[in-house]
């Protein structure tokens, strides 16, 4: 798996603008689509939803291409007290200066392994090819742009340490294929409640709370309620 090469898969969407009136993509938007699959993609085809994005991440890392980068999505144009420092007050649509990464998920939820691998890769490409600083103005989340109404988009689930961490370190090597499975089934079986990057570091307190999960699920087992073990 390392090295991996992801393919995106191109389905049009009608709802963009040719070209970006004179404008170029300077920043990454990161979006949560609040929907799943099949539907999410479905809506952004939808010429009636009025809206779209250059890309999406699937849950299980696969990517599909709506609008081209160089063409105007409809993903950011609502601007609401933002918190954007990037932000042209005089061309106050956003939409024709940045690029818009939806990734399927719910309200809460984190990234799977492969879709932050497919997201990481993703960023990978977008800031090699525009030339896209790595930091915390130039890739953002949709909260940025309106504060009131997309305030949790892309949610607190979103791993943003951990993205600009590998982004900074340019390691384009993926996590060996059983770290990856040891984090997948220690997450379905509860031991860890949030994704965890496998070749990172254990502090004290993410080992105490993977030994405090595994008491909980040992209990669960035994039918003991917690406290009531002596």
């Amino acid at each position: 798996m390392d090295g991996r090469q992801y393919e995106i898969e191109w389905r049009g969407s009608p709802n963009f603008w040719k070209g970006r009136r004179g404008r170029r993509p300077i920043a990454i938007v990161n979006h949560i689509t609040a929907g799943l699959m099949p539907g999410c993609p479905s809506w952004m085809l939808n010429p009636a939803s009025g809206a779209s994005a250059h890309y999406l991440v699937a849950r299980d890392g696969r990517s599909i291409q709506l609008v081209k980068d160089e063409d105007t999505a409809w993903a950011n144009g609502v601007v609401n007290r933002p918190d954007w420092s990037l932000y042209d007050g005089s061309n106050p649509n956003p939409n024709l200066y940045t690029l818009s990464i939806e990734r399927e998920g719910l309200a809460g939820d984190g990234l799977t392994e492969e879709q932050y691998q497919a997201t990481l890769w993703l960023h990978r490409q977008l800031v090699d090819r525009w030339g896209i600083p790595v930091d915390r103005d130039h890739i953002i989340g949709h909260y940025r742009i309106d504060s009131v109404n997309r305030p949790n988009c892309p949610g607190q689930g979103f791993p943003w340490d951990r993205l600009f961490r590998d982004l900074e370190r340019g390691d384009q090597t993926m996590p060996e294929s059983w770290k990856l499975n040891i984090v997948k089934e220690a997450k379905e079986e509860g031991i860890i409640t949030s994704d965890h990057d496998p070749d990172g570091s254990a502090s004290v307190w993410f080992v105490l709370a993977v030994a405090i999960n595994v008491l909980k699920v040992v209990r669960k087992m035994l039918g003991v309620a917690s406290g009531n073990g002596r």
